[in-house]
């Protein structure tokens, strides 16, 4: 199936991999529109960082995905939605389990009924990695069992399996796909690769939590270039799907990899604030995308030494997008 007629509604379309979502879709479909969480300034989010001719032609619509209304209202005339409003902040959610749960949860379930009285074509709920919790098995398929680490974690397995009754009980277009963690340009402070940038850039000491765990680091131009190939093939209709890299690293690797790019040499600080609860520590994720090849013939093209380098040379142009000493959680 291809874009170019599509009208197509982006949610959470002011972060990170919403932001890099809409940029690759913006010339591909006959029209759309990006959700934005409220706010009195009317700021859209990383939305703002795009070029003029990208933003122009987005439709931007502010309101909350725990109000049904706004998203009826949303997906009108709509025929493809990629979901990816959320709370994400896995150390936010042990602080505000109700705030996450509410949002994640029940703002999906709004965007599926929604959708089912639509009858929407297609709809691409974004969840993660973290539904899968410390690896029980290495690299990790999508038959691996998930396991609630985090309030957060929870939210996003309670809305996948609310997605996947959608599917099976009403026959709704449906995807999930599940991103491993993605990097690169735009991202927040709040995560790994740019807080250690951040910091690296301006001092020799580095201020992070826990050393060892290790992650699969997908750049984010591959990312969102799988979830749009899932949108687009009649096969990921009904079924779950991996997007990662592969490749796992630790943090303790990253920031040496870091050093060796800026060619200075860090002090590392293990800071008992930044660490999970002892038993919420997630301690590897490694994945299996061989259904992802399989199914929609993606497979990842930049290496994370090459994206760590663009990430990198983004984040020099643009220091004051981050404030590398204060701890954003």
């Amino acid at each position: 199936m291809e874009l170019s007629n599509k009208k197509i509604l982006v949610t959470g379309a002011g972060g990170f991999i919403g932001s890099h979502l809409c940029e690759y879709l913006h010339n591909k479909c006959v029209h759309l529109r990006a959700l934005l969480h409220y706010n009195s300034r009317l700021e859209p989010g990383l939305l703002k960082a795009l070029p003029q001719n990208v933003t122009r032609r987005i439709e931007v619509i502010f309101g909350d995905l725990k109000d049904s209304n706004t998203i009826r209202n949303c997906i009108k005339d709509i025929d493809i939605i990629f979901h990816l409003g959320a709370l994400v902040s896995i150390p936010y959610s042990y602080l505000h389990p109700r705030d996450v749960i509410e949002t994640n949860t029940l703002g999906t379930l709004n965007i599926l009924e929604a959708a089912k009285e639509r009858d929407i074509e297609k709809t691409i709920i974004i969840s993660t990695s973290e539904v899968y919790g410390s690896a029980l098995y290495t690299p990790i398929d999508e038959k691996h069992p998930l396991q609630a680490q985090s309030p957060y974690s929870a939210s996003k397995i309670a809305a996948e399996k609310i997605a996947e009754s959608f599917f099976r009980s009403y026959g709704l277009g449906i995807s999930i796909v599940r991103l491993f963690n993605c990097f690169g340009p735009r991202q927040s402070g709040r995560a790994i690769i740019p807080t250690v940038i951040s910091q690296a850039l301006i001092s020799n000491k580095i201020k992070v939590g826990s050393l060892s765990p290790r992650r699969d680091f997908t750049y984010v131009k591959d990312s969102v270039r799988g979830v749009v190939e899932v949108s687009k093939s009649d096969s990921a209709r009904g079924e779950i799907i991996n997007i990662g890299s592969g490749f796992s690293i630790s943090v303790s690797q990253i920031i040496d990899k870091v050093s060796h790019i800026l060619g200075k040499e860090l002090t590392v600080i293990s800071e008992e604030k930044r660490k999970r609860p002892k038993n919420s520590e997630v301690k590897e994720l490694l994945a299996d995308y061989s259904k992802a090849k399989g199914l929609i013939g993606w497979r990842p093209k930049i290496t994370f030494d090459s994206g760590l380098r663009k990430t990198i040379s983004w984040m020099r142009k643009y220091p004051n997008f981050y404030s590398p000493k204060k701890y954003n959680f």
